[in-house]
């Protein structure tokens, strides 16, 4: 599964300016909302069911990553949002790292299949050191589209 077949273009911030996790959260599903992809009367009801999933045990996979996903009966289809901290964000995370690259990930209450794929995909991703560092080190939102787009067409 390709990340740019889920991942919304006009939903990627690049300085994300919250320090907390919620707030982050909440940042990122704001960014799936200018972007048309989720409805704003939803929004709450989208921020509570990511972090009902954060108390089950953080979504910050280690090395500087964080993923929080949820599945929503207010989302149509598998939709995300990408977040780049400069400074770093406390996630809870087990290796007790800042996270700096930050996955947000919808998907329709129904989908249990397209979701685990794409969570595989972006962990897949994620993995490659040279991949985060290059991610980081983007300078606006183009260039980070065009890096995910190399590493999805090295899959086909």
């Amino acid at each position: 599964m390709k990340i740019m077949d889920f991942l919304s273009k006009k939903a990627i911030v690049l300085n994300i300016k919250s320090t907390k996790k919620e707030e982050v959260i909440k940042e990122l599903v704001d960014a799936l909302i200018n972007a048309e992809e989720i409805e704003k009367r939803h929004r709450n009801k989208i921020v509570d069911a990511l972090l009902a999933r954060e108390k089950l045990g953080s979504t910050a996979i280690g090395q500087g990553i964080a993923i929080p996903h949820a599945k929503s009966e207010y989302v149509e289809k598998l939709v995300a949002a990408l977040g780049i901290s400069s400074s770093g964000v406390n996630f809870d995370a087990l290796d007790e790292e800042p996270v700096y690259i930050i996955f947000l990930l919808l998907a329709p209450q129904d989908s249990a299949g397209p979701h685990l794929k794409a969570l595989a995909s972006i962990s897949r991703l994620l993995k490659d050191k040279y991949f985060r560092e290059n991610l980081k080190a983007c300078k606006d939102e183009k260039s980070i589209i065009n890096l995910i787009n190399q590493e999805d067409e090295k899959k086909v």
